[in-house]
């Protein structure tokens, strides 16, 4: 083993926490009690903590993981989970692909910045560039992960004080709908991140009420990626 490799990564490693933590301090807290929110409803559902924690560290699905208590608990259908999936998180093709220039040329660090990437993490990484004298991609490696830490210890948190502490669950999986909320807020103190936000909910109302509740993830995602692909064209024109 190649000590002085590791040694040079330990040494990039360290500035790049330092300087990434800071920045997931609002995610920090909102992962722990949504996590910890999440852990207690596997529980109060029959899944320990164990089986709460194996599935944020794998599945790691955020909102998907509140909808995969339903599935878990009534009688399964492949097919209606498959394409709930794919609706919640219909939203990581648009994100994910506004992502490959910022992760271009960051080698096998780019497999746990794909796996990991979740929207809170998105809204940090996308909007914030690396201090001086930080290496870049340890810095996006230490947002990536801390949120990503942040999620599984929060529901392992979770998951155990459901077995010591009884729970009234009632209300607990809003605090999903409260994170994007505050992050969507934080984004809005930004001017010239506004336009988007104001597309975004333009085109969320329109498909709500030609397409109802149940059907608008997807239609809304297109107009709004339309929207914003027609935009840049005419910037670009």
């Amino acid at each position: 083993m190649d000590t002085s490799s590791g040694e040079a990564k330990l040494r990039r490693l360290g500035p790049a926490l330092r300087a990434a933590f800071p920045h997931t301090v609002p995610v920090l807290t909102g992962f722990l009690f949504l996590g910890i929110a999440y852990g207690v409803l596997m529980n109060a559902k029959g899944y320990g903590p164990l089986w709460s924690t194996l599935m944020s560290a794998v599945a790691f699905g955020g909102s998907m993981q509140f909808v995969a208590i339903s599935l878990l608990t009534t009688v399964f259908d492949p097919v209606q989970a498959f394409l709930l999936s794919c609706m919640v998180n219909a939203r990581h093709l648009f994100y994910g692909l506004s992502m490959l220039e910022r992760y271009r040329g960051l080698g096998k660090a780019r497999i746990p910045l794909i796996y990991v990437l979740c929207d809170e993490t998105f809204s940090l990484v996308s909007t914030l560039n690396p201090p001086e004298g930080v290496d870049r991609k340890s810095f996006y490696l230490s947002i990536s992960l801390l949120d990503y830490f942040y999620w599984v210890g929060g529901t392992a948190l979770g998951g155990f004080l459901g077995d010591f502490i009884p729970f009234d669950t009632t209300g607990l999986d809003f605090a999903l709908t409260a994170l994007f909320v505050v992050l969507f807020l934080e984004q809005w103190k930004k001017r010239e991140n506004r336009p988007a936000g104001a597309i975004g909910i333009c085109a969320t109302v329109l498909c709500l009420l030609v397409f109802g509740a149940d059907n608008l993830v997807i239609p809304a995602m297109l107009v709004i990626v339309a929207v914003l692909l027609g935009g840049r064209k005419q910037l670009c024109t």
